[in-house]
Formats: structure tokens, sequence, C-alpha cells
């Protein structure tokens, strides 16, 4: 079997919505020996949407700038290269898979904002060098959520059955039903719209954390850190909730204390860590 059948295998028939020219335009220059900002800020200003997104986003309570950004070129020089193309990657997700059937899964874009944004905030909090990546990541994670429900008319079913199972069987329940998971599909939309290494292997294994945290010895500090940062996130944003309509983490009941022992803190320092996200405004 080609790796090509492979794949089509894996994808159970769900198209990859190819990359936005926005973003391979980005990412052509982000490896340019020397990148343009300027070139960068003329590829964000042909989307009129996504610059609107990138001030507001800007603009807003997360960076807590001392003075309103007014124009792109501003955000692009103050954010940086690499900074500027992780957040617009993640906003253009939001806007490209936006569609009517995601309307059934109350609150899905909401969470993934108030996800990416706790997962920037803790990303600060823990100084890990990267917060826009784990903002990024936050809002990237289940971008195949939409493209599930446009392929399987039951999965808004199957997916809040995963979540209400005491044992968080989600991946293997998906796997059973459709023959693939939003994980996978997950990954491999990442992929090809050039998501980092490690974002794609949190956003494929993001539901299986305690087998991937009992591997540690074999994955980089980094990828385990973000890992670590999403499921936090996810829990304080009670993601069981808005997405699964549970009535209780199974998922954090499951993974919590192995994430806690990896990033060496206590459930009192997790509590302070959740009352500065709630000091910013962010739960």
């Amino acid at each position: 079997m080609s790796d090509d059948e492979k794949l089509k295998k894996l994808l159970q028939g769900i198209d990859i919505p190819p990359q936005p020219q926005v973003m391979v335009d980005l990412h052509m220059e982000q490896a340019m020996p020397d990148p343009d900002m300027r070139i960068m800020t003329k590829a964000i200003m042909q989307d009129t949407g996504l610059s609107a997104a990138v001030l507001k986003l800007v603009n807003s309570a997360y960076f807590g700038l001392p003075q309103k950004v007014s124009n792109i070129h501003q955000a692009v020089t103050l954010l940086g290269i690499d900074n500027i193309v992780h957040l617009t990657n993640a906003l253009t997700v939001k806007s490209e898979l936006s569609d009517d059937a995601i309307t059934s899964l109350q609150g899905f874009w909401d969470n993934a904002m108030d996800v990416a944004a706790v997962c920037s905030s803790i990303a600060t909090q823990l100084e890990y060098p990267s917060p826009e990546e784990c903002y990024a990541l936050g809002l990237f994670r289940n971008a195949a959520i939409p493209l599930m429900m446009k392929r399987f008319e039951n999965y808004t079913a199957i997916l809040e059955q995963g979540y209400n199972d005491p044992e968080f069987n989600l991946t293997n329940l998906e796997n059973k039903t459709f023959k693939t998971n939003h994980s996978v599909v997950g990954y491999y939309l990442a992929k090809s719209w050039g998501v980092s290494k490690e974002s794609c292997y949190v956003i494929a294994n993001q539901h299986r954390a305690q087998e991937v945290f009992k591997e540690e010895h074999n994955i980089s500090k980094p990828t385990l850190t973000m890992l670590s940062i999403l499921k936090i996130a996810e829990y304080f944003c009670s993601t069981y909730s808005q997405i699964g309509h549970a009535s209780e983490d199974y998922e954090w009941a499951i993974v919590g204390r192995d994430v806690l022992e990896f990033l060496e803190i206590t459930t009192y320092e997790l509590e302070g860590m959740l009352e500065i996200c709630r000091e910013q405004g962010l739960t």
C-alpha cells in the first residue's frame, strides 16, 4: 500500500482543506534568510477579515499593551515574525473552518478561543519561551472536529459519548465507529498548514497523554510541556462541559496527576495559576 493510500485510509474520505494563500506567503517569507516584514504585512492586509482579527487580538487584554496598535505593520514589528505567523495561522483556521454544521456544537469556537488564551497565560506563568505557539495550539487542536462533523452525521453523539465515559476512551471510540479520529485528522491538517512539529505531535496525541507521559524519556521536554499546558487549559476552561456536554472532567481525573508531576507543581500552585487566569479575565 502506497503512502497516499495509507493516508486516504486514515482520513476516511475527509478532505483536508488546502493551506490558505496568506499562510503560504507568510511561511515562504519566514523561511527566507532575511524575512521582510513589509512583505508579511502586505500578505496579511490582503485579507480584510484576517487583518481585523489580528488587530483585535493584538489590542486585547491577552497582550495588555500600553497603547493601541493601529495597523498591521505595527503588529508585525511589535510581535516579531515567528509570533505573527503562529497567531495568524491560529486565526486563519477559525475563519476557514467555521461552518453551519458547527452551530450544533454550542460554544465550540468560544471554547477554542478561551483555551488558546489560557494556554498562553499558563505558558507565560511557567516561563515557557513561546506563549504565542501555545495560543495557536489551543485554537488549532480541535480544528478537525468541524471536518469530522461534515463527514459523519452522528459524530456529535460519539464525541459526547466519549467525553461522558469515566474511562475517557474517546479516541478508541472514534476509531471503532469511524475508523479514524479527530486527533489523527487534526495532525494531518496541522502538518499540511505548516504548524510546528511539536504542536503537530501534541495534536496527534492530545487524548492519550497518560501513555505519552509513560514514554517521556523519548519525547522532548518542550513537547511535553506544551501537552501539559494544553491539558491544564482545557481543565480550567471546562472543555469537558463545553464540547462534550459531560458533568465531570473524566480526562483530567486520569491525566491531571501526570501533568502536575511532569511540571513539578502542586495542586496549590495550580490553583494559583487558575487565580491569575481569572484576574486576567480569561476564565
